[in-house]
């Protein structure tokens, strides 16, 4: 059953990824962006990787694809993607070198699998130690505020007047 689920999120990931790249609408172009962070972070759920299932839900999915899909809607004029100019010769060249790469590395590694999912679990000790008692409250709660307040500076220099 996993292999199927596998290969389910696999499949949607293939197709949302062609989807970023053939869809001329910058914001579907975004939405399609999104399913597949998702089916990534299910692809993490199936390898028993929580922490990083996690944080790329939180991370990609929450912060980054907010935040591309704010600056689409703040430059109301982008809404069709740039056609492709001289450098498509050069833009699929390196991607055939990038698809040679990956194919090398894919059939050249030795792939151990575990019969076994984890013993313990990853995100209560790494809550333990970031929220604990000498842990790193103050040091996360003050990248909340820098974080915030970069967001709410962006936003003020961008605004219409």
């Amino acid at each position: 059953m996993p292999e199927l689920v596998f290969l389910l999120m696999a499949a949607v990931a293939v197709v949302s990824a062609l989807g970023v790249l053939v869809v001329r609408d910058i914001f579907r172009a975004a939405l399609c962006l999104i399913v597949l962070f998702m089916t990534v972070a299910g692809v993490y759920v199936l390898l028993h990787a929580d922490f990083i299932a996690v944080v790329q839900v939180l991370v990609y999915v929450g912060a980054i694809s907010v935040l591309i899909i704010v600056a689409i809607m703040l430059t109301r004029d982008a809404r069709q993607g740039q056609p492709l100019g001289n450098l498509k010769y050069v833009a699929g060249a390196v991607a055939f070198l990038l698809l040679a790469v990956i194919v090398y590395s894919v059939i050249t590694t030795a792939f151990t699998l575990s019969e076994s999912a984890p013993l313990e679990e990853t995100v209560k000790p790494l809550g333990k130690l970031l929220f604990g008692d000498p842990g790193y409250l103050l040091t996360v709660q003050i990248a909340a505020v820098l974080l915030l307040s970069a967001i709410l500076g962006a936003i003020a220099v961008i605004r219409e007047k």
